[in-house]
């Protein structure tokens, strides 16, 4: 006779994570030895320094609520699907918190004994359990948790920068080995090699490797009639030879034949000349190694005659992010060299066009990305948001000056459309002569934002204080930062109302703690991540950076790692937010690479149960953000 309970039971946890990554005779069997447990509202659980129980539970109906310290403050609310009390299945602790029904809720207790194998034979089950214990600690980015969290645990062990990217792995080396003795004849060898089609020949003694022949030593010694082609390889032969043992990376590589000028390295059993050879390393294998490599694709970038060919390049730039994020490597470094990579093709782009211009720009200009460029932030290409400024010039030179500079922003904002960056559908772009200005145009413009802090100035504040030197004079830039804080020190009313301005983007969730969706428009039923999640966090770091005058730390990320260092006090929120962030910007990375779009706009029905965990377990760092910035600014309700 069937257990109609226990395939019930399976039925329901089929559809949530980890339980979906067992196979079906695990299920069937784990759901025959679950128990099934009412709770009605305010029964408790589990309380904070309980012994561990023998299981974990999953919320099937109703909702619990995760409580800790005196006051019993609301760290977590777990619903449908969500697990919890993982802590005597990983740490074999006490537990650290209250588990509370929040309302009448019905538990699935899964029994510890049962389940670790599983979790131990299966890595994807063994990774999402690691994370939502990190998330059900009170502080999931306490500096015990730091890096493990949304992702960031890869799944393989730690990951550091040096263990995953690319250009730091093992090189691939050739081990089809051509060798020769020390008395073989140039004729012998250059046949050989024809006959192998090699471009070197590796001369042992011993099978130990005592020197190398190259399709260049042949031309310059015996091409060119110096040496006949009867003579010996001892005599034309590179010696010593420069061995390295198989894992040596692209990057070590690359420096060694730099280094020493050659084009061939040898790769020994111990990486000395005193172990047997098991493999030769060309320049030629070394480029196919680094074609999707940084350094290569800003080479070619510098190199680009036209703009369709930095079009191309950006194709490549988008492959090696996705790359990147499918090696997980950690997105602090991500950031760092995709900006650097759409920096160089904006500075390329702005180069072709002062070619185009008739003549040389008549003052000194800067070029300044604004927005989640200037930011650092843009891995994916969204619209153009950037600006110009230029020295400043007497009345008389100020019509033709700026004419020159709009038409120059012309053609470039034309050329940033083609390489894929489309027009801001607001004009916020140095061809709109509001965003082409000299330094003091911008400082009366910004001194009109600061003084008189309307919606709109805060909204025009809030895109230009983010600004970042693409291309220019640095001088043009760090005056401008040096009047902002400067008038903004003056009039600190400002920082009220840009805070103000912070708290206005509506609450990720709503009642029952759902998703908050778009209700009419273009993106009817979608979730915006970045008015709704992203927007909080870089508008609350941003006025609290200024704040502090802080200058060139224009990440948010980095923003909230810098406060953390000036406000101790608050760092673990901080650090909260700098990883919240992260995680953020991730998944927004990751779903528009998957749509081939902006990753703005989000399907939820499309999302797994982990996915919308994952996303949930930012909203409450956003939360606390938004009420310290309530509390430090003083923001009163009228002002809100």
């Amino acid at each position: 006779m069937k257990n109609t309970i226990s395939e019930r039971v399976a039925d329901f946890l089929e559809h949530f994570p980890p339980f979906n990554e067992l196979a079906q005779d695990q299920l069937a069997t784990l759901s025959k030895e679950i128990t099934i447990i009412y709770k009605e509202k305010d029964n408790v659980i589990f309380s904070e320094n309980d012994p561990p129980h023998t299981s974990f539970y999953v919320v099937h109906k109703g909702a619990v609520a995760l409580k800790r310290g005196e006051k019993m403050d609301i760290l977590d609310m777990c619903d449908e699907g969500d697990i919890f009390g993982l802590r005597p299945l990983i740490a074999l602790e006490n537990y650290k918190m209250t588990a509370q029904a929040h309302e009448e809720t019905i538990l699935y207790a899964i029994p510890i004994h049962i389940f670790k194998p599983y979790a131990r034979e299966n890595k994807e089950v063994g990774n999402f359990l690691i994370e939502s214990f990190a998330s059900n600690t009170r502080n999931p980015y306490s500096k015990s948790h730091r890096g493990k969290l949304y992702e960031e645990i890869p799944n393989l062990g730690p990951i550091t920068p040096e263990a995953q990217l690319f250009d730091l792995q093992p090189v691939k080396y050739s081990k089809k080995l051509i060798s020769c003795s020390a008395t073989t004849s140039a004729k012998e060898i250059a046949e050989k090699m024809t006959e192998k089609k090699v471009g070197a020949m590796l001369v042992v003694e011993n099978k130990l490797p005592i020197g190398i022949i190259t399709d260049k030593d042949l031309r310059n010694n015996i091409v060119t009639g110096k040496y006949p082609i009867t003579t010996e390889a001892s005599k034309i032969m590179v010696s010593p030879v420069i061995t390295y043992a198989k894992s040596m990376t692209i990057t070590q590589a690359q420096i060694a034949m730099m280094k020493s000028s050659i084009s061939h390295l040898c790769i020994t059993k111990d990486g000395t000349p005193n172990s047997k050879a098991i493999g030769i390393l060309s320049k030629h294998d070394l480029m196919v190694a680094i074609g999707n490599n940084p350094a290569v694709l800003i080479k070619a970038i510098q190199r680009a005659k036209k703009v369709k060919n930095i079009r191309n390049i950006r194709k490549s730039i988008t492959h090696l992010l996705g790359a990147y994020l499918g090696q997980n490597i950690p997105l602090t470094l991500t950031s760092k060299i995709i900006s650097e990579l759409n920096d160089a093709c904006i500075k390329r782009v702005i180069q072709m066009a002062l070619d185009k211009m008739p003549e040389k720009p008549p003052v000194a200009f800067a070029w300044l990305s604004l927005g989640s460029q200037g930011r650092n932030e843009q891995l994916l290409q969204t619209d153009q948001d950037n600006a110009l400024v230029f020295q400043n010039v007497p009345e008389e030179k100020m019509e033709e000056t700026t004419a020159y500079f709009l038409e120059l922003s012309k053609i470039i904002n034309k050329g940033l459309f083609e390489i894929g960056y489309e027009y801001c559908p607001a004009e916020m772009m140095a061809s709109n002569p509001n965003w082409c200005l000299s330094l003091d145009q911008w400082k009366k413009a910004i001194t009109q934002w600061v003084t008189n802090p309307g919606a709109d100035e805060i909204l025009l504040s809030s895109i230009f204080f983010d600004y970042n030197l693409t291309y220019g004079d640095i001088t043009l830039v760090n005056q401008l930062s040096d009047y902002i804080f400067e008038i903004t020190q003056k009039y600190p009313i400002f920082f009220l109302h840009l805070a103000s301005g912070a708290l206005q983007n509506p609450s990720p969730t709503g009642f029952f703690r759902q998703l908050l969706v778009e209700q009419d428009g273009e993106h009817k039923d979608f979730f915006d991540l970045k008015r709704r999640a992203l927007m909080p966090l870089t508008d609350a770091a941003r006025v609290l950076i200024l704040s502090h005058s802080v200058k060139s730390i224009n990440n948010t990320p980095g923003r909230y790692e810098k406060l953390a260092e000036l406000e101790p006090n608050n760092e673990e929120i901080f650090m909260a937010c700098s990883f919240a962030t992260k995680a953020l910007l991730k998944f927004r990375t990751k779903q528009g690479l998957l749509h081939n779009d902006s990753g703005r706009y989000i399907a939820i029905d499309k999302l797994t149960k982990e996915d919308k965990v994952k996303l949930k377990r930012t909203f409450k760092t956003i939360k606390e953000i938004q009420e310290l910035l309530t509390v430090r600014f003083k923001i009163s309700n009228i002002l809100r």
